[in-house]
């Protein structure tokens, strides 16, 4: 199902098949010759069933449903929705048929993707038809706004992709004339568990589909007079063509090798990245380096993995002790908190050039990581921990960049990471906020229940048990004894100088 969407809503199907007539006379489609339907809501799991859903609408008879609201599950967590509604007419008597399926403020996983309307208008006049009016105002996407147009695709960060405008047309043949559109507004598709969603669910926003064909001829009498020719010309509705194929992926940047790029598939999917071998310019701001304190990482990116998209490492693993800070490497937005079963619980950031970067395997948060967060280089988001698929090995942060110019090929955007880590500004002085307690729910149980509670990490001691209570000088000289850090163990060989005491202010 990757990379192409279905409506299953069982719709009364329009077919050009022709049933026998009298010699003679001109063909008839079967069913009835104008039809409209429309749907607000609609999630569907990856086996085809029904996970929740408005009320369906249609015509005939012409159906103009109220205004009502949508949320589900029932804190709207998932979906949510101010008001929808629908209005269907269908006519067989002229031939035409229209249907407008709207939204208003749609809201979807806790705000990660939200429009301020959202409509499908399909109308129908027997050879010809109307996509026109559908749209999507104020879209945002993962804290970025987006232009919606028709069937563009839309990457979600590691958890899947977003169809814009799911447009197509069918018209009838000469035997059997008719039109047919169909267009859902939104079609989320989920490639991994997401919001308490499983893989392979898809979310539907606004559905619209209208069916018409040209009325039936009067009969008419032969006669034997001068034989006459005339065409009755097609109503016309104004029409703004839109192709029904997905577009072709844009070109790769420059310095992208095309021989990193693997055929398309057959399905229509998104393209195959083998891992890239450049190093975009980010841009001109100051970046730090997402791990406060010693820690150490070696270059992984590309290693074969068999449980993520590509089948390879997508960043770099720095290895760290358990609850070190994670920093906001730039200034920028916070996406897509929570749990995911590979990356466990993590979090994504864009800064302010559009560039993204990925950060997996937390023990905890800071209240800091909210969805739609603006926060400052520097600035403490979680702690090192190992969850997800990292459970049982040594803790560390899986930590990823996708820039900005590689994002158009999804999740496989991703580049080598290492030369930035080697060249960022490792902070001195931080301050530190308390973890966010966590919480597991009925699919992450066990996940993550034990999680540490850091507020400061130990960077350096002295030991003052040779002073001595009768010689104050004695506790002077203890605290000037030179510090030892521990270097075993890292993967490259050594830590950075111990750091000062973390600034608490």
């Amino acid at each position: 199902m990757k990379g192409r969407f279905s409506i299953a809503l069982g719709l009364v199907a329009a077919c050009a098949a022709v049933v026998g007539a009298a010699a003679g006379s001109p063909p008839v489609a079967p069913g009835p010759p104008a039809t409209a339907t429309g749907l607000a809501v609609q999630i569907v799991a990856g086996d085809q069933s029904l996970v929740g859903a408005t009320s369906q609408a249609g015509a005939p008879p012409d159906t103009a449903s109220p205004q009502t609201s949508f949320a589900y599950p029932a804190d709207g967590s998932v979906v949510s929705a101010a008001s929808t509604s629908v209005n269907a007419t269908a006519s067989a008597g002229d031939g035409t048929a229209s249907v407008t399926t709207s939204l208003s403020a749609v809201s979807l996983f806790h705000g990660e993707i939200t429009a301020d309307t959202v409509q499908s208008s399909v109308s129908s006049a027997g050879t010809v038809g109307d996509l026109g009016d559908s749209g999507l105002t104020n879209l945002v996407v993962l804290g970025a706004p987006v232009s919606a147009t028709p069937n563009a695709r839309v990457p979600l960060a590691d958890w899947g992709y977003a169809v814009l405008l799911a447009e197509s047309t069918q018209a009838g043949g000469s035997a059997a004339p008719s039109w047919r559109g169909t267009v859902t507004a939104l079609v989320v598709h989920l490639d991994a568990d997401h919001g308490g969603l499983t893989a392979g669910t898809e979310i539907r926003i606004g559905y619209a589909d209208a069916y018409s064909r040209p009325p039936a001829p009067p009969a008419t009498t032969p006669t034997t007079t001068a034989k006459t020719s005339t065409t009755a010309k097609p109503l016309r509705l104004p029409h703004r063509p839109r192709g029904a194929q997905m577009p072709a992926p844009s070109a790769p940047p420059a310095g992208v090798k095309a021989k990193s790029l693997k055929k398309q598939p057959k399905s229509g999917g998104p393209l195959v990245l083998t891992p890239p071998s450049v190093t975009p310019k980010l841009t001109s701001q100051g970046y730090v380096f997402p791990v406060y304190g010693p820690s150490g990482y070696g270059d992984t990116f590309g290693a074969p993995r068999g449980d993520v998209s590509g089948g390879w490492h997508h960043g770099d693993d720095i290895f760290a002790p358990l609850g070190a800070p994670i920093l906001a490497v730039a200034s920028g937005t916070v996406f897509s908190v929570g749990w995911n079963e590979v990356g466990g619980w993590r979090l994504w950031l864009r800064d302010g050039g559009g560039n993204e970067f990925y950060y997996a395997h937390l023990s905890a948060y800071t209240s800091l990581a909210v969805n739609g967060r603006h926060v400052n280089a520097g600035q403490v988001l979680g702690f090192v921990g190992n969850t997800g698929d990292a459970q049982g090995t040594p803790f560390h942060l899986h930590f990823e960049v996708h820039p900005v110019s590689m994002l158009f090929l999804g999740y496989d955007g991703a580049v080598d990471p290492t030369k930035y880590l080697d060249a960022w500004k490792r902070l001195e002085d931080i301050r530190i906020l308390a973890a966010v307690p966590l919480y597991a729910t009925q699919s992450q149980a066990g996940a993550a229940t034990s999680a540490p509670t850091p507020g400061a990490m130990l960077l350096e001691s002295s030991d003052i048990s040779t002073a001595s209570g009768l010689d104050p000088g004695s506790l002077r000289r203890a605290m000037r004894a030179p510090v030892a850090v521990e270097t075993r163990g890292s993967p490259l060989g050594q830590l950075p100088t111990p750091l000062p005491v973390l600034d608490r202010a």
